[in-house]
């Protein structure tokens, strides 16, 4: 394992760890920006996993989580504000 892999492992443990907890309890917004939290540490993960395994093939997955990830937060931010009958 080099240091870009004890990278990953450091940012998985450290940081995805409370954004799951954040996710998974208090308000609706609470819980969005614990998924938005979840969506960034993410991509850096994989950002960090693809210089590991030097394959620059490998930083398509992190671009298009991105796009899915702002996508989402449009979604979940629409479904949670206020409706007008």
């Amino acid at each position: 394992m080099n240091a870009w892999s004890w990278a990953a492992v450091a940012l998985l443990a450290g940081a995805l760890a409370p954004a799951l907890m954040l996710g998974a309890r208090g308000s609706s917004i609470d819980r969005l920006v614990g998924l938005e939290l979840a969506g960034s540490v993410a991509t850096v993960t994989l950002l960090v996993m693809a210089q590991a395994a030097s394959q620059s093939s490998y930083l398509v997955v992190p671009l298009v989580l991105v796009l899915l990830s702002f996508a989402g937060t449009l979604v979940f931010t629409r479904l949670l504000g206020p409706r007008s009958s």
